[in-house]
């Protein structure tokens, strides 16, 4: 799938201090991108660093008045969709130190409190059949409520809850798949489709010893996602990070399938 992605972000800078931005599609496995574009304006500092495990690249801006930020791309996704329900999950001491890591309990993921309830809820499934339970569990039984969640909102919450928006259903899902023992990141993509148009938040599954993005939303597939970076949960995945106040005036993501 080719799609079409341009950013228009805009906040007011209210106490001058560094921004952490992630918002470009990743140079990764499965997607090619051309035409990319960015504009941040009048900046006092720029650099980049390479993101988590190496997807990406996070850009690190100080600004004094404005941030501003205009990006566009065109990606083509080759990724095909995975058949998860044919994979495998590894035992924990056949896994690589990549994914081991995406065992542990995370500050949004607090797999641990999950334990009981994945063993009595899908412990008749075996790897990808589990993730796949897991996910239509979540996606049937969660309501997406935009504005039902803010910067504090854990998985442990949303599964009281039994709402939120993608970010909150990735956070569960990541949650609930570590807790059956089977490696679980977030990661943050652009998808046609997504309602309402943002940069949206999955879950990534290590079967058959790969990484597979899975939406438990039931937004999108992995087939047309543009991949933008990976992490334990929001923290590492954020597309703005800010340590001083800001005050957003205009923020459009859109998102297109080119034909």
């Amino acid at each position: 799938m080719r799609i079409k992605i341009e950013v228009d972000l805009h906040y007011k800078v209210l106490t001058p201090g560094p921004a952490i931005l992630a918002v470009e599609a990743a140079g990764a496995f499965g997607q090619n991108i051309s035409n990319a574009s960015i504009d941040l304006g009048q900046v006092e500092h720029f650099a980049r660093v390479p993101g988590e495990e190496g997807i990406g690249e996070k850009i690190i801006i100080r600004t004094a008045d404005e941030l501003r930020c205009r990006y566009s791309a065109d990606v083509v996704v080759t990724r095909p969709r995975p058949l998860l329900d044919r994979m495998s999950a590894l035992e924990v001491d056949e896994m690589s130190g990549d994914a081991l890591r995406y065992l542990l309990p995370s500050r949004y993921c607090q797999a641990e409190r999950f334990v009981p309830f994945v063993g009595q809820r899908f412990g008749d499934y075996e790897g990808g059949a589990k993730v796949l339970a897991i996910r239509d569990w979540i996606e049937q039984r969660l309501d997406y409520v935009a504005g039902s969640s803010d910067a504090n909102t854990s998985a442990a919450d949303t599964f009281i809850e039994r709402r939120g928006v993608c970010r909150d259903y990735a956070h569960l899902m990541v949650a609930l798949c570590r807790a059956a023992q089977i490696p679980a990141r977030i990661a943050s993509v652009f998808a046609p489709r997504v309602d309402p148009p943002d940069f949206h938040a999955v879950a990534e599954v290590h079967l058959d010893g790969a990484w597979h993005l899975i939406d438990p939303t039931g937004m999108a597939t992995a087939d047309e996602m543009a991949l933008i970076a990976v992490g334990r949960d929001a923290v590492d995945v954020a597309f703005l990070t800010t340590f001083t106040g800001t005050e957003l005036l205009t923020q459009t993501v859109i998102v297109t399938e080119a034909r």
